[in-house]
């Protein structure tokens, strides 16, 4: 793997980051996860906006244009001789050293981008996966940090590593008024009685591209009706359905939560059409690479 830093490529093993880097010293920083599929990159242009978006609520001053992160993206993928990979962009801040003020800084830009793990995503998706609700809440969900990827990504982190260590898949995590906010690095959907449903934006809700594709392609595609609300782990024990969503895992259907089996054990009748209307629509989309 070569590693885009700043301007130049790197092999994985010389790759380095400086010590005085915000996103190390103080997880200042933002990042966004995009796919590539069959030589073009999936909603590029929302991703960034998404990230301009992060960038902008944390008063983080990006000294570069959208192009150029387009182009170093394209430029990433090309030099892994990539057409279908996963690709992580990261913006930080550096210092000259540890007595520089706030003031003193400038934008630092790393691309990383490998393999897709369409196998491993493709078993999930045919066996479901199993998940526990998490004792670790997102920060109030009344915060303006609870819509950001930054780099201070510490509960969804313990969040995750505490359900893989119990045997589960990942886990729910819930807010500070015990309303479900999604999964640890994705967000969460359950169907009911034909009608899917998923937290609104105001419990918290990571902002998740994928999200939104798998809302539009369920009103607009499938014509079912999709509902933004608040989520209670009652309403997720007793769905017929229930799925999470991320750029990274794509649509993976869920068939337990804290050992209570959803419906029938199986993913679901909704859930699999859905990822049928996905696949379609990745490989028909996107940015070029080439």
């Amino acid at each position: 793997m070569m590693v885009y830093i700043d301007g130049k490529f790197f092999d994985k093993k010389e790759a380095k980051i400086s010590i005085f880097d915000y996103g190390l010293l103080y997880g200042y920083g933002i990042f966004e996860d995009i796919r590539a599929y069959n030589g073009r990159i999936f909603r590029l242009k929302e991703h960034l906006e998404k990230l301009w978006s992060s960038a902008k609520t944390i008063n983080l001053v990006i000294d570069l244009k959208q192009k150029d992160i387009e182009s170093a993206i394209l430029k990433t993928l090309k030099v892994n001789q990539l057409l279908n990979g996963y690709i992580k962009v990261l913006i930080t801040k550096v210092n000259s050293n540890l007595n520089s003020t706030i003031r003193e800084n400038k934008t630092s830009l790393i691309i990383m981008a490998d393999n897709d793990s369409s196998f491993y995503i493709r078993k999930l998706c045919s066996t479901g996966i199993k998940v526990s609700t998490s004792h670790i809440h997102t920060i109030n969900n009344s915060s303006f940090l609870t819509n950001i990827k930054s780099l201070n990504y510490l509960n969804h982190f313990l969040s995750e590593l505490d359900a893989i260590k119990g045997g589960f898949d990942t886990a729910v995590i819930l807010n500070s008024n015990g309303t479900v906010t999604g999964c640890s690095f994705s967000n969460l959907f359950i169907v009911k009685n034909g009608i899917i449903s998923t937290p609104s934006l105001s419990e918290g809700v990571l902002l998740g591209i994928t999200r939104d594709t798998v809302i539009e392609l369920a009103r607009n595609k499938l014509s079912i009706i999709v509902k933004e609300n608040p989520i209670t782990m009652y309403s997720i024990y007793n769905a017929d359905e229930c799925f999470l969503t991320s750029t990274i895992n794509e649509i993976i259907p869920i068939i337990s939560i804290d050992t209570r089996i959803i419906s029938n054990g199986k993913p679901g009748f909704v859930t699999l059409k859905l990822i049928k209307e996905f696949k379609n629509l990745v490989m028909a989309t996107g940015i070029p690479i080439k």
